[in-house]
């Protein structure tokens, strides 16, 4: 597996550029190697973007390399402005302290940190920025740095390009930081490859230059695709809507549902770039889209995979059993964390603090009773609920004066309004002693 790993990841299309490339082959094929790829805490938690280099990191690790995940405890404060118009908001001390703990527990579902020589480490580059007086900063680090090839970055010469915003000191100084570390690292666990995302291309041939200059040794760089949508934008948390891999901030079910209404485009690159699925089972997905893109299979297949590598099989059960549910109006079979996943992010809800409420009230008030004109009325409410277009708990409704109370709610608190076939509602009694 080594002496081919880097065709392997270049087959999966996991690699946009790499530094010597022949060299890099023959460094991987001859020994194991020590890889990082880099993680600001910008937020409290990994997202569905950082999917990429997680698993290539795993890769690296089953091919007999030792991964470490560094975590920008000291770089988060600053903000990476690589790929951005504009300057990121700063984030406290406090703030970054809680996130690099949370990242931490995180990248424990993807790496295994006991299996010997190559069990990863998670490392925080405040440990040896912390006590760096800038005194030192300038003398030891700054002076390898030439202003004219930092200027020359990509990033740097868009911003400059911007009489508005430009680029701050603050934001032009993370290229020495990040170098740093690789030399850091270089240094303590003998790392030569650092791994980033396409649009880091300029920080990391900034640390080999590093590593050249101080240790007088070749370092290599390798950087990988960014998750991108059919119409190429990035999954980004700047660009919203974006899941996360903390289950209390995106439920494990609408984790699952986000990979099961991938783009027909790229659920097959998506396969091949966040699964471990083998090529022949991917080729066969990829045959079932093109012959029957109606069972959407691939789509199946990517969200199993990566619900059980990210949140483990129980979650995968349980997203295909409120999945199964909802399509079939079988709703009182949901167990009551599914409807609390529903009701965290899986469905448009209302929570009230009642014991009760007039359907008709909700049927308003979630807007199911919308008239083809476009408004939004207790007549409308009424005429449904007449038309027999309106199901509770997967009951058909027939009383136009129906209440839900507490004691007829699924486990005590919940509501599933249905219109037609695909327009659902959750209800919530909040304050109320569960059943």
């Amino acid at each position: 597996m080594q002496q081919m790993f880097l065709e392997y990841l270049n087959a999966l299309g996991l690699v946009v550029q790499t530094s010597a490339d022949e060299d890099l082959a023959e460094h991987l094929s001859s020994t194991s190697r020590t890889v990082y790829c880099g993680f600001d805490p910008t937020a409290d938690s990994l997202h569905v973007g950082n999917l990429v280099p997680l698993l290539a990191l795993r890769r690296f690790q089953l091919a007999g390399h030792r991964p470490i995940l560094l975590i920008g405890g000291a770089t988060g404060l600053i903000g990476d402005p690589s790929g951005r118009s504009a300057e990121r908001e700063l984030r406290t001390l406090s703030e970054i302290e809680i996130s690099v703990r949370k990242i931490k527990a995180q990248a424990t579902h993807f790496l295994d940190f006991d299996c010997g020589q190559t069990s990863a480490l998670v490392v925080n580059n405040a440990e040896w920025t912390k006590d760096l007086t800038v005194i030192d900063f300038l003398r030891d680090l700054g002076k390898h740095f030439s202003v004219n090839a930092m200027i020359n970055k990509e990033f740097v010469r868009s911003r400059l390009g911007e009489a508005d915003s430009g680029i701050s000191y603050t934001e032009f100084s993370y290229i020495l930081l990040q170098s740093y570390d690789f030399l850091v690292l270089n240094q303590r666990y003998g790392c030569t490859i650092q791994m980033g995302g396409n649009d880091q291309w300029g920080n990391i041939t900034s640390g080999l230059d590093l590593i050249r200059r101080v240790e007088r040794k070749q370092a290599f760089a390798l950087s990988y695709p960014l998750l991108t949508k059919a119409d190429g934008t990035k999954f980004g948390k700047s660009t919203g809507g974006i899941p996360w891999l903390d289950p209390s901030k995106t439920s494990p079910y609408a984790f699952y549902q986000f990979w099961r209404n991938s783009d027909d485009q790229v659920v097959i690159h998506f396969l091949r770039l966040l699964t471990f699925l083998d090529s022949e089972t991917v080729a066969a997905l990829e045959v079932s889209l093109e012959e029957e893109p109606g069972k959407r299979l691939p789509q199946i297949k990517l969200a199993e995979e990566l619900t059980r590598t990210v949140h483990g099989d129980e979650s995968v059960k349980a997203a295909e059993r409120i999945t199964g549910a909802l399509f079939d109006n079988e709703v009182n079979s949901l167990k009551e964390g599914d409807l609390d996943q529903l009701a965290l992010d899986g469905m448009a809800s209302s929570k009230l603090r009642s014991d009760a409420v007039a359907l008709i009230d909700i049927l308003v008030e979630s807007q199911l009773a919308v008239t083809p004109r476009g408004e939004v009325t207790f007549g409308q409410a009424k005429k449904l609920i007449r038309n027999k277009a309106v199901w509770v708990n997967g009951a058909k409704v027939e009383d136009e004066t129906m209440v839900l109370s507490r004691h007829t709610a699924l486990h005590g608190r919940f509501f599933i309004i249905q219109k037609g076939k695909k327009n659902h509602h959750l209800v919530v009694l909040e304050g109320v002693r569960k059943a």
